[in-house]
């Protein structure tokens, strides 16, 4: 008998996709915990074996780094090992989080933990070592979350691969010649790969949504300022943080761990009606879809992925829901005008900041050559400049807000391509097309990120060669339930949990 949906999510998702093995879920007698048993649970189910003592935190965290060191050398999806750290979290005591136990990685860019680095992709900041912990990484702490190490990322997240000087290229596990995207795209590699079932990401301007895309994962931006950016920096017009996960209900609870202003934050979304994590585990009602497939830069779609949003549109035909095309109607050259003005102001305020730690300015030697040659282009920006950019992605906002007057949810491809071969979007590459090259890669994902609205990559579709292409669906400012919803029934139609590269 098939399982009922409120059944499906109480289960681990991979059990629950196979109806038939779901009452042999027994790991007692599983000492310690085997990679294929590790593999088969998401983070909760894992969280619920440790509570019942099917096996222990530290089975679990073993398993996980054992994995890490048998895969790493080829993905080079962990740059900073926390192995210890999370030992000592565990011999001193795990609050009793819902995630309590689950081993998990930050990822290298903008996340403070008291005492490790944060290096942001950059040699000028390679030896810069935490004073604090950020408020959304003390949220993951109290959540019980092991913090195994930091995840790889490319120099400020300023490109949709996760390729370095400092580091070197994190490869896809589904091909180890193609770009994980990025800019979490050491996350995305670690969860394709197996060393554990969700990690942390941001997004910029696609950064979850991207390697989630190229990795076969799930990725939720949230809306802005669903989660907190101090202690240090209360507001970020373009960024959020979240994660990557291999099941959606994982990422809902995790919103619901994390989500909720701090103190002298302002202005972001209204308190979901419950949880998201409950919000998985309700069908939709009839949505109204709008179908996109020219994106705001009006560049070219490589035709599998108008194949993969196309079969994402007729599962949702097929669920009840109606699809309808339509178009943007934004001014690319006001849209990415402003885009960058902002993003610009991020990267000069930046180097500034780390030029005072270190009593020195910044060299050419420091940074990537693209990343210094967008520096010295920023440093002539206006303040009025900025202030403009600001009023024109509240206007753009406020468009696309009406567009949610006819659709409840915007369907689009996540990417304009398949997985790229590494090197294409690297920060080294000097050629007057890498500019183009970037913003038609990513043409659909940063509109969500200036209008602030929540964005999810689902992954649903595979090319012959075997490469995964999410599609994606935005809904209007602060109403990331719907999306839960929408994603736990895709979930459900076409379970993704057990499709893994092999690695």
């Amino acid at each position: 008998m098939p399982l009922s949906r409120r059944s499906f999510l109480n289960l681990s998702v991979a059990a629950a996709s196979m109806a038939a093995s779901a009452s042999s879920l027994s790991w007692a007698s599983r000492t310690p915990i085997s990679l294929s048993d590790y593999r088969s649970l998401d983070a909760l189910a894992l969280a619920e074996g440790i509570r019942r003592k099917d096996f222990s935190a530290t089975e679990v965290l073993e398993t996980a780094i054992a994995r890490a060191e048998a895969v790493n050398p080829s993905i080079n999806a962990i740059v900073e090992p926390l192995y210890d750290y999370a030992r000592n979290q565990i011999k001193n005591g795990l609050p009793e989080g819902p995630f309590a136990g689950v081993p998990f990685l930050l990822k290298d860019l903008g996340l403070m933990l008291e005492g490790t680095k944060t290096t942001e992709g950059s040699r000028f900041f390679k030896d810069q070592i935490a004073a604090y912990t950020d408020t959304v990484v003390q949220r993951y702490l109290n959540a019980g979350f092991l913090m195994m190490g930091k995840s790889a990322s490319p120099e400020f997240g300023g490109t949709a691969t996760t390729e370095s000087i400092l580091f070197g290229d994190t490869r896809n596990p589904w091909d180890l010649t193609k770009t994980t995207g990025g800019s979490s795209g050491g996350s995305a590699a670690a969860v394709a790969a197996g060393i554990l079932p969700l990690a942390n990401a941001t997004d910029g301007g696609g950064s979850i949504r991207i390697p989630a895309s190229c990795c076969g994962l799930f990725g939720m931006k949230p809306s802005r300022a669903r989660t907190p950016h101090g202690p240090k920096a209360i507001h970020a017009w373009m960024s959020v943080t979240h994660c990557v996960s291999r099941s959606v209900r994982d990422s809902a609870a995790l919103l619901d761990a994390t989500a909720g202003a701090e103190a002298g934050a302002a202005g972001g979304p209204q308190s979901p009606k419950h949880s998201f994590a409950r919000f998985v585990g309700e069908m939709p009602q009839k949505l109204r879809i709008g179908l996109v497939t020219t994106p705001v830069s009006q560049t070219p779609v490589h035709a599998d992925c108008i194949a993969a949003v196309m079969h994402t549109a007729k599962l949702c035909e097929n669920l009840g829901h109606s699809v309808e095309p339509v178009a943007l109607g934004i001014d690319p050259r006001e849209f990415y005008g402003s885009t960058a003005q902002i993003m610009a102001a991020g990267t000069v305020a930046k180097v500034k900041a780390r030029e005072h730690v270190l009593e020195r300015q910044v060299t050419e030697d420091d940074l990537e050559p693209l990343i210094w040659l967008r520096y010295q282009a920023a440093l002539n920006n206006k303040a009025s400049d900025y202030h403009e950019a600001v009023q024109t992605i509240h206007r753009i906002g406020r468009h696309v807000s009406g567009l949610h007057e006819r659709f409840d949810v915007l369907l689009s491809p996540t990417l304009a391509n398949p997985p790229l071969d590494l090197g294409k979007l690297a920060l080294t590459r000097m050629d007057k097309g890498y500019e183009m090259d970037v913003v038609s890669y990513s043409a659909f994902t940063m509109l969500f990120n200036a209008t602030g609205a929540p964005a999810m990559s689902v992954p649903l579709y595979w090319t012959d060669a075997g490469l995964p292409i999410g599609t994606m669906f935005a809904a209007d400012f602060g109403n990331e339930g719907l999306l839960y919803s929408l994603a736990g029934q895709l979930e459900q139609a076409q379970p993704w949990f057990n499709k893994v590269p092999t690695i």
